[in-house]
């Protein structure tokens, strides 16, 4: 299965909604730690090591150009 890159979300405002809202109480440490276990529960959930690995090679790239 490859890594779904385009849109593929019914209702993406509606998701970044629920995830802020979801982080609103939260101290920044508090929000960094719950973005990590949704990231580790959303791998579980793919579970393809292969779109995993792709999934991470691209978020690093990201980081990294943005950082520059």
């Amino acid at each position: 299965m490859p890594l779904i890159r385009t849109p593929n979300i019914p209702d993406p405002d509606g998701f970044y909604k629920e995830l802020m809202d979801s982080q609103r109480e939260m101290d920044e440490a508090q929000a960094a730690a719950m973005n990590a276990r949704l990231v580790l529960l959303l791998a579980n959930h793919v579970g393809d090591r292969a779109v995993l690995g792709e999934a991470i090679r691209i978020a690093s790239a990201a980081a990294a150009a943005s950082a520059t």
